[in-house]
């Protein structure tokens, strides 16, 4: 599954999904994986989650970015959210079409049980329509 937070650059999406995050790894059963562009949050979450600073790999497109996803679940067969920070950057998919990737993810996450929070600098106006129904926050 895949959950959208929306807005554009500066409206506070980070903060909603650490907020999440943090408040998700309290009830979590298996693991939580927060992927970002850098370390710079590393503090602010709780230390149970897994942090990835996704800019330490030569990814270079967004065909690599999802086979690294799929590393990643490979690797722990107890995880259950990964939250994705700055999704445009670390996905390679800034100025393209981002609707094949998060059909992709979304595939994965229906397929391994798996939920994909994802925080994309568009308005709601701008994600493709069939993904409309995946906002939960609009910022």
């Amino acid at each position: 599954m895949v959950e959208l937070i929306v807005g554009k650059k500066g409206k506070g999406k980070t903060k909603v999904l650490l907020e999440r995050a943090n408040s998700a790894v309290k009830s979590a059963n298996g693991s939580i994986v927060y992927l970002d562009k850098s370390a710079k949050h590393m503090y602010e979450l709780n230390n149970k989650i897994r942090l990835i600073d996704v800019s330490a790999f030569p990814l270079k497109n967004s065909d690599e970015f999802v086979g690294f996803i799929c590393g990643i679940l490979s690797q722990d067969h107890d995880l259950e959210q990964v939250y994705l920070d700055g999704f445009l950057t670390i996905s390679k998919l800034e100025g393209q079409d981002v609707e094949d990737t998060l059909s992709q993810l979304d595939a994965i996450g229906q397929q391994f049980n798996l939920t994909f929070v994802v925080s994309i600098s568009m308005d709601k106006e701008e994600i493709p329509a069939p993904l409309q129904s995946k906002v939960v926050e609009a910022l």
